[in-house]
């Protein structure tokens, strides 16, 4: 991974056009070929970014700044950044990541919901835990009562990194002819709690909500001998 910290200006030219005035940000580019901007706010999400797979190219822009321009490979989008100062440049060999390690319950859920995937929408059956695709595993491969595909993804506390997540594995998943012979992949977030910020995200993508009842599904909240 090279890290920059510069003084620069980023423009985007593709579905739509953004524009990040003269400043001092940082400038990620990942061994993946995706180049992100952030800035020292915004929590996780980056400013501007472009994802792989990509072309960047450093040179000189006609006023004599430094440019690098950044061009997708399937389509026609661009991020042009000129860049006044580097302040920091460096890189780094990360190696290989071994990823993300749930926690207890997170992991047990997604066991339980292996075995009652239908506890998530009538007529869900499983057909694959861990379905692996090139950015990561969805956590559980589905088919409906229809034979249409259905990715779930599972949290304790679903949050919007989790619609975003789940976004970037259905646009992966939809590319495979084996997985939309009879329609388009959709997906499920299951979580104990989904937050309202990423319930509209995800209602906005497609993308349905099931909340998770830990302790039902543990066997442990027997509704034959509640009060109430």
């Amino acid at each position: 991974m090279r890290i920059v910290v510069a003084r620069c200006q980023v423009d985007y030219a593709g579905r739509l056009s953004a524009h990040l005035p003269l400043a001092t940000r940082v400038l990620m580019l990942k061994s993946d070929g995706s180049v992100l901007i952030h800035s020292d706010g915004g929590s996780y999400k980056p400013l501007n970014w472009m994802s792989p797979p990509c072309t960047v190219r450093e040179g000189l822009s006609e006023d004599g700044r430094a440019e690098w321009l950044v061009t997708a490979t399937k389509s026609d989008d661009t991020l042009r950044i000129l860049i006044d100062e580097v302040l920091h440049d460096t890189s780094h060999d990360l190696g290989v990541d071994p990823g993300l390690q749930k926690d207890g319950v997170e992991k047990h859920l997604q066991e339980l919901l292996a075995e009652h995937p239908a506890t998530l929408a009538d007529g869900l059956t499983l057909v694959r835990r861990e379905y692996m695709t090139a950015i990561g595993p969805v956590d559980l491969m589905c088919r409906d009562a229809d034979g249409l595909s259905v990715a779930v993804e599972i949290k304790r506390r679903g949050e919007i990194d989790g619609v975003e997540q789940l976004t970037r594995y259905l646009e992966l998943l939809n590319r495979d002819p084996l997985l939309t012979s009879r329609g388009p992949v959709r997906g499920i977030y299951a979580a104990q709690e989904i937050k309202p910020q990423a319930r509209v995200l995800a209602t906005d993508r497609g993308i349905a909500c099931a909340l998770v009842d830990y302790d039902a599904l543990r066997g442990m909240d027997d509704a034959e001998h509640r009060l109430f």
